[in-house]
């Protein structure tokens, strides 16, 4: 019975810390997120025309516009950011990389960036890779980016952190502070 307390605050913990906040950033987050990292889009651009391709945890969808020789899936368990994928004509889904909607080895590739770090537990990231291995055909290839600890500008004292979001004053309603003047 204690699995079931410890798995349920593992889910409220993502849904507190994780979804939630995803949720009231996603204009400000998709707005800092528009440039394709260069060695995912080198990934993607290698593969050969007509494949299909999962982006797990695709946001705003930035990386499905790249190689349009492919075809591409996103799905995000944030529906603001799916939503502002299909503003950009995206084929997205909102669903959780734990229990994806597709068939096994469905995909050619598949692709999971900045996502598996967000996962409370190693069990729950190593489940989650299994749904990407599960997803992908034998042969297949999949790229996943957690985030590192060891940061050019701060270095973390621990691998699991919470990190703060600071939402510039635009989007989160509030008016800038004026700034003063030294006389």
């Amino acid at each position: 019975r204690n699995c079931g307390k410890l798995a349920m605050s593992e889910v409220h913990v993502e849904a507190e810390h994780v979804h939630k906040v995803y949720s009231q950033i996603a204009e400000h987050f998709s707005d800092t997120r528009h440039k394709p990292w260069p060695r995912i889009a080198e990934f993607l651009l290698q593969l050969p025309p007509g494949c299909l391709i999962a982006d797990v945890g695709c946001g705003n969808g930035k990386y499905l516009g790249v190689n349009p020789l492919t075809y591409k899936l996103g799905s995000d368990i944030c529906p603001e950011l799916v939503a502002i994928a299909r503003t950009r004509g995206r084929e997205v889904a909102v669903c959780d990389c734990l229990n994806l909607p597709y068939r096994s080895n469905q995909f050619d590739a598949s692709i999971c960036i900045a996502v598996i770090h967000h996962l409370s537990t190693e069990e729950r990231r190593i489940a989650a890779l299994g749904e990407l291995i599960r997803i992908v055909r034998p042969g297949g290839k999949i790229l996943v980016y957690v985030w590192a600890m060891e940061q050019e500008r701060k270095k973390f004292e621990s691998p699991d952190v919470m990190v703060p979001w600071h939402m510039q004053p635009k989007y989160s309603g509030e008016q800038p502070k004026p700034v003063r003047e030294n006389k």
